[in-house]
């Protein structure tokens, strides 16, 4: 008699759902930002959030890029990279649109934001 694989079986619709809302808000990203990146409808991707929909292994893939997170850790077979985490999601967004800007702009804002911090720590 054939032995059975010995692999994992597929993690159901509302797993993955869980996993991308989380992860979703780990990045401080909202419904309408995450579908925008990927060009999907917001309704599309919360019947995926919700686990009414099962999603594809290719969308898997792109939301695994547009999160940059492995699409082991959307499925749930390995645990989530320890991150920086900040309470405020407003603060996550503008870290985040501080990084799309050039080196130079970067480092601009960054002597800015120092300055800033002394200031207020000197008080």
């Amino acid at each position: 008699m054939p032995r059975k694989p010995s692999y994992k079986t597929a993690i159901d619709s509302v797993t993955i759902g869980g996993n991308l809302r989380e992860i979703r808000k780990r990045r401080g990203l909202t419904q309408v930002e995450l579908s925008e990146k990927l060009g999907m409808e917001q309704t599309l991707y919360s019947a995926y959030e919700r686990g009414r929909l099962r999603v594809p292994g290719g969308l898997i893939a792109s939301f695994a890029q547009a999160l940059h997170v492995s699409a082991d850790e959307i499925l749930g077979l390995r645990a989530p990279r320890p991150e920086r985490t900040f309470r405020d999601p407003r603060l996550v967004r503008r870290l985040q649109e501080l990084e799309k800007l050039s080196r130079a702009n970067r480092q601009a804002m960054l002597k800015m934001l120092d300055a800033f911090l002394e200031r207020f720590r000197a008080a």
